[in-house]
């Protein structure tokens, strides 16, 4: 179990930044880690533990939260078709976001993004924003967390073409968001 704890604690602030930029709201990013992490926990702790090794355990547990963070999309979506029915605005809007919300919590910020100038990482975060989910994932899981190809398209449930295409594009669509920083 002692490996499993250490697992998940190295898991949660990237896991929290991937919930954070998928939703857009730091309450529904924390519930969706928490519900993840519990839910992998519950669901595959025996048999991660038993039989699957550890270099495993992280595809495994980014699936879960892929699964979580469709069905968070799957039910705001629903949400707004019936907010919009009543006349009232979608949920999602980024202004109705509390501003308290948006201030740096100093425990949460990782050294290397200390390192980023005030100018290039609300640039980077707000490009990443930009880019559609599925963009977003593939960037994140290759990238970030430096899953392989096979590895991604198996967390993302979508073939290994699909997840160099959508790669491709969110690097392309980076590199535009980006380049006013390069000069």
């Amino acid at each position: 179990m002692r490996a499993l704890d250490q697992f998940l604690r190295a898991q949660e602030r990237k896991a929290l930044r991937m919930a954070q930029l998928s939703t857009r709201q730091h309450p529904d990013a924390l519930d969706l880690v928490q519900d993840t992490m519990i839910g992998f926990v519950k669901n595959y702790a025996a048999r991660a533990l038993s039989c699957a090794p550890m270099e495993d355990w992280g595809k495994l547990f980014y699936t879960v939260l892929d699964s979580r963070l469709m069905d968070w999309h799957r039910r705001q979506s629903v949400r707004n078709r019936f907010r919009a029915v009543f006349g009232l605005k979608p949920l999602e809007n980024e202004s109705e976001l509390d501003p308290m919300q948006t201030v740096a919590d100093e425990q949460l910020i990782e050294p290397d993004r200390q390192a980023l100038s005030s100018q290039t990482g609300p640039a980077i975060n707000a490009a990443l924003a930009a880019l559609p989910e599925r963009q977003r994932q593939a960037f994140l899981l290759r990238i970030w967390h430096g899953f392989d190809v096979a590895q991604t398209a198996e967390i993302m449930r979508c073939s290994q073409g699909s997840v160099k295409t959508h790669l491709s594009r969110a690097l392309e669509r980076l590199r535009e968001l980006l380049s006013d920083l390069e000069k």
